[in-house]
C-alpha cells in the first residue's frame, strides 16, 4: 500500500519539513525469520535413508531431526507444475503449467506463464524486506521466452527475486551447465578437470549472495530458493562418489523395494500391513487400451530375474551413480547448512525441503546413456549402453537409471514420475524444520498435504496474510491451506478435503482418504479415447500402496469421486487431456518473436543461440554456408555448431581441411571431410544436406555434400535425428562450439582462430544450392 507523504513544504527547505517513510526501502518485522526451499528433482518416496531407502543424506537427516517430516506429501508428478505451485500455492493448471514448460499446448492450464494474478512467494516477501534468491533449475518460463530477444518478466528476476544463479530449463548437464547470471548467460567458472560440477558451484553461490547483503544488513531476512540439479537425468557425479555404493544395489530392484518397505516400517514411515505393488500391475507390456492401443514401450519393468549377468551389473552400477549424485550434493546442502549454524542464522531459518515428484522412468525399461533418446522416441539399446558402462556419471554420457529403479525409489507404490493415478508419481519426501519456531522435533506427520499448501503454511509462520495484491496486480485466492497447525499437533486433521491431479494424460483426485484414478497411462502413450478410460478406486488410509482396487465394490463412490474431479478440472482449467508423444508436445507450435524464414543469419561473438528460437532443421533439407577470412592455413576452428556430445552437428576447420558433422543422438558420429587443404583468403564453406526418406524411427537419411565456394569436394550419406538435439541447453553457436563437444574431433571451446568469420547462414528454403550460394555470397557483401 502506497505511504502518503506527511512533511511540510515550504518556499524554503529551512522551514519545511521532511517525511522519508514514503521513499524507504521495505522493511521486514525486528526478528523475522529466513526461508529456506531445497527443492530435489526426481527423488522418489523410497529413495532417502530417512525415508527407508539406501541412499545416504545426513544434510537431510539433519533437517528432519530438528523439524517434522511427512509421509503423505504430495506433488503433480512432475517438475514445472509443481514448482509452480510450491511457489505461489495455488494449482498448477491454475498458474497455465499443467505440463513442464517446454510442452505447453496453449490453453489457459497449459501455456507455460504463471499469471501475475498469482503471485510467488518471492513475490510477496521482497516487498516486506525480504532480500530474494534463486539457485539452480527455474524451469518456470517457456522455450519461446528463454532466450535474449524476449521478455524477462518470467524469468526469476521479473518474478520477485533479487538474484539469480542456475539454469532456465528443466536439466542441466551438471559438468557442463547453461548457466544463467540474472538475466545474461554466463559459463561456469572452472572446468570438470579442475573439480567442477554444478551441485558445488550453485552452493557456493547461496553462501555468497547471503554473505554480500549479510555484511550490510545483518538483521535483514532472506528468501532462498535453491533447486539442485538432483537427482534428474543426466546423474552425474565423480566416480569415488559412486564407488561409496559399489555392491549396495546388486541384489536388484524387487529386493531393493522388499527392503526398503521394511524399514519404512520400521521407521514409522508406513503403517503395519502395507503390502508392496505388484511388478507391472496392469499386465504391461502386452497390456492394451480400450482400442487395442499398445501400451508405451517406455513404461515397464524387466524383472531382475529375466537379465544377464553384464545386464544385472549394468543396472546396477546406474543405481550406483544415481546415489553417489544424490550423496554428493546432499554433503554440499551439509557445506550451507554449516555456514547457516556458523553464521548464527539456521536457528531462525525456516527450510521445506521437498522433490517435485516421483522417481523417473525416462531411461526406459534398459536404462539410458542419453537420455535425449526419450525426447526423440527412440529405443535405447543395451548393446550400446553396456559399452559406455565404465563412462557412467562422467561428462562421456547423459545417463539415467532404468525403470525397474524408478518403481524402486518409488517405493512401495506404483509406477512413477509423470503419472498422477498413482502414489509413485505423487507422493514425495518433505521435511519442515525451524528450529527455534518448531517444538515437535523429530516428529512424523500422516496427514495427507499437498505442494499448493507450502506457501500458505510459510505466510502463516511468517505472520503474513495473503495479500489482496501485489505490483498492482488483484490476485487470486490461494487454493492450498496451512499446516501450521499439523505442525504443531500430530492429532491435527487435514487441512483440505480435496486435491485434483491431471497430467500427460492420466488423471486422478483425493478425497476424504479415498484416491480416484484412470489406469491410462501417460504421453507418450497416444491412447486418448479418454472417455473410454477404466477408473480404479483405492482407500489409501486402508491400503497407502493403491493394492486393491474397490471400484467394483463401491461404485457410487467412484461415480461421486469422478463427477468431482469434472467440477475440479473445470474450476482449475484441468482441461485438455493430453497424452501425445514427446516429439509430437515439443514439436507442437509456439509463439515465436520472429516469423519462422527460409534463411537464418548468424554472427559470431553473440550469445548462444536456444533450440527453441534457433533455424529447425528437423526431417528437411538444408544448406550451411560460411563466409570467412583465413589468415593462415593453420586456421581452425568451429566455424558453425548446434548441439553436442550426445546430438548436435558441427561444421569446422582442422588440419587445413574443412569437416562436417552430424552426430546422431550420441551414437554415430557421421564425418565429412575435404580431401585436400582450403587454403586462405575469401572464402565461403558450405555443408548441404538432401533430405531423403524417414525410417520407422522418424529420422530422415539423405546425402550431405560440402563445399568450398561453389566446388563439392565431399559428399557421404547420413542420417538426422527426429527430436531435438537436447531439451535445454546446447544452442547454436558461431566461431565456438560451447558446453560439450559435437565431434570427438575436438574439445570445447574449439574457438576460431587464424582468420574472421563475417557471418554464417543456414538456408531450409530447399532451393538449389548453386543459386543459392550465389546469393548468399552477395548478400554477405552487402551486409
Amino acid at each position: 500500500m502506497a505511504v502518503s507523504f506527511n512533511g511540510v513544504i515550504q518556499e524554503d527547505i529551512r522551514q519545511s519539513v521532511p517525511d522519508w517513510e514514503p521513499y524507504k526501502q521495505p522493511q521486514a518485522p525486528d526478528g523475522a525469520p529466513n526461508v529456506l526451499y531445497v527443492v530435489w528433482d526426481d527423488v522418489g518416496f523410497g529413495t532417502f535413508d530417512i525415508f527407508g531407502g539406501l541412499v545416504e543424506v545426513p544434510a537431510m537427516r539433519r533437517l528432519a531431526e530438528t523439524g517434522v517430516k511427512f509421509t503423505n506429501f504430495h506433488t503433480t508428478a512432475l517438475c514445472s507444475p509443481t514448482r509452480s505451485s510450491l511457489l505461489t500455492g495455488r494449482n498448477a493448471t491454475s498458474n497455465g503449467m499443467a505440463c513442464v514448460a517446454e510442452m505447453t499446448s496453449g490453453f489457459p492450464g497449459s501455456n507455460g506463464r504463471i499469471p501475475f494474478e498469482n503471485a510467488s512467494l518471492a513475490e510477496v516477501l521482497v516487498e516486506r524486506g525480504w532480500n530474494t534468491y534463486a539457485l539452480g533449475k527455474w524451469h518456470l518460463v517457456p522455450s519461446d521466452e528463454a532466450n535474449m530477444a524476449s521478455s524477462k518478466r518470467h524469468w526469476p528476476l521479473g518474478r520477485g527475486f533479487e538474484r539469480f544463479y542456475g539454469f532456465l530449463g528443466g536439466e542441466a548437464d551438471q559438468y557442463y551447465p547453461d548457466l544463467v547470471y540474472d538475466n545474461h548467460p554466463v559459463e561456469p567458472p572452472y572446468t570438470p578437470d579442475e573439480g567442477y560440477h554444478l551441485s558445488k558451484d550453485l552452493v557456493d553461490r547461496t553462501i555468497q549472495f547471503i554473505r554480500d547483503a549479510k555484511v550490510i544488513a545483518p538483521e535483514k531476512p532472506w528468501f532462498t530458493y535453491f533447486c539442485p540439479g538432483a537427482g534428474h537425468a543426466p546423474h552425474h557425479i565423480f566416480k569415488e562418489w559412486a564407488d561409496k555404493y559399489a555392491g549396495k544395489f546388486d541384489d536388484g530392484y524387487e529386493v531393493y523395494r522388499r527392503m526398503t518397505l521394511q524399514r519404512q516400517i520400521e521407521l514409522g514411515i508406513l503403517p503395519e500391513g502395507t503390502e508392496l505393488t505388484p511388478i507391472n500391475p496392469h499386465g504391461e507390456p502386452e497390456a492394451t487400451g480400450p482400442q487395442g492401443q499398445p501400451w508405451p514401450g517406455t513404461d515397464f519393468v524387466r524383472p531382475w530375474d529375466s537379465l544377464s549377468t553384464e545386464e544385472k551389473r549394468l543396472f546396477a552400477r546406474m543405481a550406483e551413480v544415481f546415489a553417489g549424485f544424490v550423496s554428493y550434493t546432499d554433503a554440499q546442502i551439509g557445506r550451507l547448512l554449516d555456514y547457516l549454524e556458523e553464521s548464527g542464522q539456521l536457528e531462525n531459518t525456516i527450510i521445506v525441503a521437498v522433490s517435485d515428484n516421483g522417481a523417473s522412468a525416462e531411461g526406459g525399461p534398459n536404462g539410458s546413456t542419453n537420455e535425449n533418446n526419450f525426447f526423440n522416441g527412440v529405443p535405447d539399446d543395451i548393446a550400446e549402453n553396456l559399452r559406455h558402462l565404465e563412462d557412467l556419471g562422467s561428462p562421456k554420457t547423459y545417463n539415467h537409471y532404468p525403470t525397474g529403479w524408478a518403481w524402486a525409489f518409488n517405493a512401495p507404490f506404483k509406477y512413477w514420475k509423470r503419472w498422477v493415478s498413482y502414489e509413485g508419481g505423487i507422493a514425495d519426501p518433505m521435511i519442515i524444520s525451524w528450529p527455534k519456531g518448531i517444538k515437535q522435533k523429530g516428529e512424523v506427520r500422516h496427514q495427507y498435504v499437498h505442494a499448493i499448501d507450502i506457501v500458505p503454511t510459510v505466510y502463516d509462520m511468517l505472520g503474513i496474510q495473503p495479500p489482496e495484491t501485489v505490483g498492482g496486480v488483484a490476485q487470486n485466492p490461494i487454493e492450498g491451506a496451512s499446516l501450521r497447525k499439523v505442525i504443531e499437533d500430530a492429532r491435527s486433521p487435514e487441512p483440505r478435503q480435496t486435491q485434483f491431479y491431471t497430467m500427460l494424460g492420466t488423471r486422478g483426485i483425493w478425497h476424504d482418504g479415498w484416491h480416484a484414478a484412470t489406469a491410462h497411462p501417460p504421453a507418450p502413450s497416444n491412447w486418448s479415447h479418454f472417455e473410454q478410460d477404466a477408473w480404479e478406486l483405492y482407500d489409501l488410509r486402508e491400503d497407502r500402496s493403491e493394492n486393491r482396487d474397490l471400484a467394483a465394490e463401491h461404485p457410487e463412490k467412484l461415480e461421486e469421486l469422478k463427477r468431482l474431479w469434472s467440477t475440479e478440472a473445470a474450476k482449475y482449467h484441468g482441461l485438455p487431456l493430453d497424452d501425445r508423444s514427446p516429439v509430437e508436445i515439443l514439436s507442437t507450435p509456439r509463439p515465436q518473436l520472429s516469423k519462422p524464414r527460409d534463411r537464418y543469419v548468424y554472427y559470431p561473438g553473440c550469445a548462444e543461440v536456444p533450440e527453441a528460437v534457433a533455424v529447425n532443421i528437423r526431417g528437411r533439407s538444408y544448406s550451411i554456408v560460411a563466409d570467412v577470412h583465413l589468415e593462415t592455413p593453420e586456421a581452425r576452428g568451429a566455424l558453425f555448431s548446434h548441439g553436442g556430445r550426445f546430438g548436435g552437428h558441427s561444421m569446422y576447420l582442422m588440419d587445413g581441411r574443412l569437416h562436417y558433422v552430424y552426430n546422431w543422438l550420441g551414437r554415430m558420429e557421421q564425418k565429412v571431410s575435404s580431401p585436400e587443404p582450403v587454403g586462405v583468403g575469401d572464402l565461403t564453406f558450405s555443408a548441404v544436406f538432401r533430405a531423403g526418406k524417414r525410417d520407422e524411427q522418424g529420422s530422415t537419411h539423405g546425402s550431405l555434400a560440402l563445399y568450398v565456394g561453389d566446388r563439392q569436394v565431399a559428399e557421404a550419406g547420413i542420417k538426422t535425428q527426429p527430436g531435438n538435439f537436447s531439451l535445454v541447453g546446447e544452442g547454436l553457436a558461431i566461431g565456438e562450439d560451447s558446453s560439450q563437444p559435437v565431434s570427438s574431433d575436438y574439445e570445447t571451446p574449439f574457438a576460431f582462430l587464424g582468420g574472421t568469420i563475417r557471418n554464417v547462414v543456414v538456408d531450409v528454403s530447399g532451393e538449389a544450392f548453386a543459386d543459392m550460394e550465389k546469393e548468399l555470397i552477395g548478400m554477405f557483401h552487402r551486409d
